[in-house]
C-alpha cells in the first residue's frame, strides 16, 4: 500500500478565522477531532519517550557494569552528543521543511536510525567498546531527533480548530509520559529475572517491534489526516531573520527560559531525594508520582485553556510551580509525605508546560502563515530543551561542587541548604521570571501574528 504524507485537503489554503492563542472556540471549518486519530496519531509518542531512558540513564551503567569502561569516559562522550544533538535539531527542521512531501520517507529513515542505534547499544562491540558505544548513541539520538521533530511538525500541522490544538499535544504528551513510565520499570523488572545483559538484549529486542507498529499507525494516519500542505512557492526565511520577529523571539524566550527552570531539578532530583530528604529508597515511588500527576494533568489543562485560553493556562501553571517550588526549598530531612505532594503539583504543572507552548505554536504557524517553516519552529523547541538540560547540567553540579557539595557524603546545614536552594529555590525565581514575562507579554503574544 503506497504511503502518502502530508495529503492534500480541500483544504488548500490554512483557515484564518480561527481565534488566537487564547483557545476560545472559533469559527474554522476543522474536522472534528476523534479519539481513534489522536491515539493513531499520538503513540508514536510512546516509543518515543520509551527509548529516552534507556539511552541516558541505564546505557553507561551497562558500559560501566558489563565491559568495564570508565564513568569518565562515558559522561564526556555522552556530554559531547548531547551537545552535537541539540546542534544538529535546526538542520534536521531546515531538511525537513525543505523536503516536506517526502516526510513519510523522512520518518521512515529516523525510525530506521532510532531502531538501529538502540539495537546496536545493548549489543556492543567488544573489541572498540568506547567507539560502538559513541557511535551507536550518535546514530540512535540522532534518529530520535528526525522522527520527533517531523512528528511535532505533524501535530502543528493538523488543520484543527486553535481550541482543538491543546488536545492533539495533551494526547501526544500522555503517551509520552505513559512510554517514559514503563521505561522506567521494565529494565530493573528484567534485569531481576534474567540479569544486566540478557535483559536489555529483550529490551532491545521488544523495542524494534513496538516502534515499527508506531510508524505503521502514524503512517496510516498520514494517509487521511487533514494536513495543512506548505505552499510550494514560498522560500523559508533565513534564521536570522526567523528568529528576530518579536511574537517569536518573546516567545521562544519565555520558553528557554522556563525550560531550563524546569531542566535544573530534573537534574538534581537524585541527589536532593539522597542527600537532603534521606529518602534514597522511595526516589522510584517520588518519579511515579510526579509522572502519573502530569499524564493525569493533561486533560484538566485541555478544559482549562478551552475555558480561559492557552496563554492564561500556562500563566496558571507557572503560578502552580512557583508555589510548589518555594515550598520545596524549604523541605528537610525526613519530609517524605510533603515531597511526595509537591512531587504531585510540579507533576500537575509539568501537564501545561508540555502541552500548551506547542499548540501556541502551532496557532502561530497557521495564524502566521508559516507552515513551510513548522519543522524549523518546532526544531527550535527541541533545541532549547536539549540545550536547557546540558546547561543545568554543567552548570548547577559545578557550582554546587565549588560550595563543597559531594554527592553521597555527610551534609551540613549550609550545604543542605544550598542544594535546597539550588534545587527548588534558583528554578522558582526562573519560573517567577517566566510568569512576569507572561503577564508583560500577554496582548503581544495573544496577537499571535
Amino acid at each position: 500500500m503506497k504511503l502518502r504524507a502530508d495529503r492534500q485537503t480541500t483544504a488548500e489554503v490554512s483557515p484564518r478565522d480561527h481565534d488566537t492563542s487564547d483557545g476560545r472556540p472559533d469559527g474554522a471549518t476543522a474536522p472534528e477531532l476523534t479519539p481513534r486519530s489522536l491515539s493513531a496519531y499520538g503513540v508514536m509518542a510512546f516509543p518515543l519517550a520509551f527509548a529516552g531512558l534507556p539511552i541516558y540513564l541505564h546505557a553507561p551503567d551497562f558500559y560501566a557494569l558489563t565491559l568495564q569502561l570508565p564513568l569518565t569516559a562515558l559522561g564526556t562522550a555522552l556530554l559531547a552528543l548531547r551537545l552535537f544533538d541539540a546542534i544538529q535539531d535546526p538542520l534536521i527542521g531546515s531538511l525537513s521543511d525543505r523536503f516536506h512531501r517526502w516526510r513519510h520517507l523522512i520518518l521512515l529513515l529516523g525510525a530506521f536510525l532510532l531502531g538501529a542505534g538502540f539495537w546496536m547499544l545493548f549489543h556492543p562491540l567488544e573489541r572498540s567498546p568506547m567507539l560502538w558505544f559513541t557511535l551507536s548513541v550518535l546514530i540512535c539520538t540522532t534518529g530520535y531527533s528526525i522522527v520527533a521533530i517531523n512528528f511535532q511538525t505533524l501535530g502543528g500541522l493538523w488543520r484543527a480548530s486553535s481550541a482543538s490544538r491543546t488536545r492533539i499535544t495533551a494526547s501526544r504528551e500522555a503517551y509520552g509520559l505513559v512510554g517514559l513510565l514503563v521505561a522506567s520499570v521494565i529494565p530493573p523488572v528484567l534485569t531481576g529475572f534474567v540479569g544486566t545483559e540478557a535483559a536489555f538484549h529483550w529490551l532491545s529486542l521488544g523495542y524494534l517491534p513496538l516502534l515499527a507498529a508506531a510508524c505503521w499507525l502514524l503512517f496510516r494516519w498520514m494517509r487521511t489526516a487533514p494536513l495543512i500542505v506548505p505552499t510550494p512557492s514560498r522560500r523559508s526565511a533565513g534564521w536570522i531573520k526567523l528568529m528576530t520577529d518579536r511574537w517569536r523571539a518573546t516567545f521562544f524566550s519565555l520558553v528557554l527560559l522556563n525550560t531550563f527552570a524546569s531542566a535544573i531539578p530534573a537534574v538534581l532530583v537524585l541527589f536532593f531525594v539522597r542527600d537532603r530528604l534521606g529518602a534514597e529508597s522511595y526516589t522510584g515511588l517520588f518519579l511515579l508520582i510526579y509522572f502519573l500527576s502530569g499524564a493525569a494533568s493533561l486533560p484538566l489543562w485541555t478544559r482549562v485553556a478551552r475555558k480561559y485560553g492557552k496563554l492564561r493556562a500556562w500563566q496558571m501553571a507557572l503560578i502552580t510551580a512557583v508555589v510548589t517550588f518555594c515550598w520545596a526549598s524549604l523541605l528537610a530531612e525526613g519530609d517524605i509525605i510533603a515531597y511526595a505532594l509537591v512531587c504531585a503539583l510540579s507533576g500537575f504543572a509539568l501537564g501545561a508546560d508540555l502541552a500548551l507552548p506547542p499548540a501556541i505554536l502551532a496557532d502561530h504557524i497557521e495564524a502566521d502563515d508559516r507552515e513551510w517553516e513548522a519543522s524549523r519552529l518546532f526544531s527550535v523547541m527541541a533545541f532549547m530543551s536539549k540545550l536547557s538540560l546540558a546547561a543545568a547540567t554543567g552548570l548547577t553540579l559545578p557550582l554546587l561542587g565549588f560550595f563543597g557539595y559531594h554527592p553521597g557524603n555527610a551534609m551540613t546545614p549550609d550545604l543542605g541548604l544550598l542544594l535546597s536552594l539550588t534545587y527548588a529555590g534558583l528554578p522558582c525565581v526562573l519560573k517567577l521570571i517566566a510568569l512576569a514575562g507572561l503577564l508583560l507579554f500577554h496582548k503581544d503574544l495573544a496577537r499571535n501574528r
